[in-house]
């Protein structure tokens, strides 16, 4: 391998509907290093596999009659969120669904595939990435992200100990090079981080703080004190791209802060997320067209944060993250 990682972000879901086999096994084509699950619970306590527990947005249930009466409003991590929430779901029910483009008037080509992939729980994504490893002679890891810990605990849903079993059940406990345990949240890292020696993530954001701590801000953590208290429990940081470059009020690129040196200082790799290949997701400088969806140069945005000295990065566009770090001919 060449370069900082490519971790294909809930797949290759510029071009398939996220978390779905297809994104994943179209990432793992396009020279993926990791594939990227996002867990949640169902009412039966199994680990399901999408960007959210509200899944009114990302699969085809408000097409079920059967679930109509389940649409309903929820308090997540502090957000009123209306829709159908996986935990009132088991997941023979969960099955029946089929998934769908979260973005589809960004992505109408990724939509054109809506319907054709049902929900995936955690062990059936390792599997792929498994069979993508021994197809390819690469080695493809999972870098799955506990979703709303305290939310589904709340719930009567242990997230971390249904992960530590199925971990310890599938062999990763110990994987250093084929498993990254991600949370926003930090007591399920501290806690995972004495139970297994697989490297832990800890998301962080421009904006807001972790859900389990209201009187710790992501810009404290982001701090060379809190990146030094990071450090004692995770190896690696996953920062919003905008942490490592700040956009202006104008969403021109500004000067890159210290925070990957000063992350590096305390040993913790750096990750970013997530670059994407469309306008609305680039800073201006590197946008083509007039539309929000028309594609922008990744290419030249990919290259800078490369250049940057970032150890990995989580990309909706796996293909064109693995050819930007080649290197450059002259």
């Amino acid at each position: 391998m060449i370069g900082p990682r490519v971790i294909a972000h809930r797949g290759c879901s510029g071009e398939r509907p996220e978390h779905t086999r297809a994104a994943y096994e179209r990432a793992i084509d396009q020279g993926a290093d990791f594939i990227e699950p996002d867990l949640v619970m169902s009412r039966d306590g199994h680990m399901i596999v999408r960007h959210e527990n509200e899944i009114g947005e990302t699969t085809d249930v408000a097409d079920h009659p059967v679930f109509a009466e389940r649409r309903t409003r929820r308090d997540v991590d502090g957000t009123m969120i209306e829709g159908w929430f996986t935990e009132d779901f088991t997941l023979e029910e969960l099955r029946t669904l089929k998934a769908r483009e979260r973005l589809p008037h960004l992505r109408p080509s990724s939509a054109a595939h809506d319907g054709e992939n049902s929900i995936l729980t955690f062990s059936e994504v390792v599997a792929i990435a498994e069979q993508g490893s021994q197809q390819t002679g690469r080695t493809i890891g999972v870098a799955p992200e506990l979703k709303h810990p305290s939310h589904f605990a709340a719930l009567g849903l242990d997230i971390e100990d249904a992960f530590l079993s199925e971990v310890q059940r599938l062999g990763l406990a110990d994987a250093k090079d084929r498993l990254i345990v991600q949370c926003f949240e930090v007591g399920p890292l501290e806690r995972l981080s004495g139970r297994i020696s697989a490297p832990l993530l800890q998301l962080m954001d421009i904006t807001g703080g972790p859900a389990d701590r209201p009187d710790l801000s992501y810009e404290q953590m982001s701090t060379r004190e809190g990146l030094e208290q990071i450090a004692r429990y995770a190896r690696m940081i996953g920062v919003n791209m905008r942490m490592v470059v700040p956009w202006d009020n104008g969403d021109h690129g500004m000067q890159p802060t210290s925070l990957i040196s000063d992350a590096h200082a305390e040993g913790l790799d750096v990750v970013v997320w997530t670059l994407r290949a469309e306008n609305v997701f680039l800073p201006r400088e590197y946008r083509k067209g007039e539309s929000p969806a028309d594609h922008g140069d990744i290419d030249a945005c990919l290259r800078t944060f490369y250049d940057l000295g970032i150890d990995a990065l989580f990309c909706d566009f796996p293909a064109a993250a693995v050819k930007a770090r080649l290197p450059r001919s002259h």
